[in-house]
């Protein structure tokens, strides 16, 4: 009975081959919801600062960013007017630095910037100045006071990130995490806004 099906499954598969990448796309959708299921607690607990909107949102969008990726810095504008749109929005930001030393010494900086409760401040401003060379790095730090981060506590928390990345089978940044959902790259305004108000509705993201 079993192999009778297998056959007609496959007999199906070969006179159809189109199904194929829809099926695969539904599979891996529905493989990275129960990902980021099964680690939510872990993806959506900031470190320090590194947040904003309502403390008590419901929903959260979380990204995983690089301070030298370019997709990463044009996304920015994206996350700041959905923050400014939605009053139940809450945005966790995770640095995972992967282009880099430049993109090293930026996150850790921003790990010490949100310690010290200074995280948007200097997120926007080293964004402004584009790249995340060290001069720029030093001036952002400068302008705002910000001291470093002790090393165990940097390390620890950008090893959290990497390991969660990994995890969640991320390639490349930005990744975004809303509801079940996980976007690769930079998607846009509309793709978070519309994975937002299908998180909310409470109707199935995976797909």
């Amino acid at each position: 009975m079993l192999a009778a099906s297998g056959s007609l499954v496959r007999s199906y598969l070969l006179e159809h081959p189109e199904v194929l990448p829809e099926a695969m796309e539904r599979l891996h959708a529905r493989q990275a919801s129960e990902l980021v299921v099964a680690n939510r607690a872990a993806i959506e607990t900031p470190f320090a600062g590194a947040w904003a909107g309502a403390g008590d949102g419901d929903v959260t969008l979380v990204e995983f960013f690089d301070y030298a990726c370019t997709y990463c810095r044009r996304s920015n504008a994206d996350v700041d007017r959905l923050l400014k749109e939605d009053p139940k929005l809450k945005v966790v930001w995770r640095e995972w630095p992967v282009l880099g030393p430049d993109s090293e010494a930026a996150a850790r900086a921003s790990l010490a910037a949100a310690r010290a409760g200074k995280f948007r401040a200097f997120h926007d401003q080293l964004y402004a100045a584009g790249r995340p060379t060290p001069d720029a790095l030093a001036k952002t730090q400068a302008a705002l006071g910000v001291t470093p981060l002790d090393e165990a506590a940097a390390k620890a928390e950008l090893g959290k990130n990497y390991q969660l990345a990994n995890t969640l089978r991320a390639t490349g940044t930005p990744t975004f995490v809303v509801g079940d959902r996980i976007f690769q790259g930079a998607v846009g305004y509309d793709a978070l806004k519309a994975a937002i108000a299908e998180t909310r509705a409470g109707r199935p993201t995976a797909g």
